[in-house]
């Protein structure tokens, strides 16, 4: 409940933090860069799979 009460505070501006939208922006933010990491490791492994295949 003390969290809820920190967070209530931060949200109005009483106290110096991540807002709850932040927290949420940063979130979402956090997964969109771990789904475009996995892309780029898979498109690494495909290039990296064709270019031996052309050879």
């Amino acid at each position: 409940m003390r969290d809820w009460v920190k967070q209530a505070e931060v949200d109005a501006g009483e106290r110096d933090g991540l807002t709850s939208s932040e927290r949420e922006e940063l979130a979402a933010l956090r997964r969109e860069n771990r789904r475009l990491r996995e892309d780029v490791d898979i498109l690494k492994r495909a290039t990296a799979f064709f270019a031996k295949e052309t050879r």
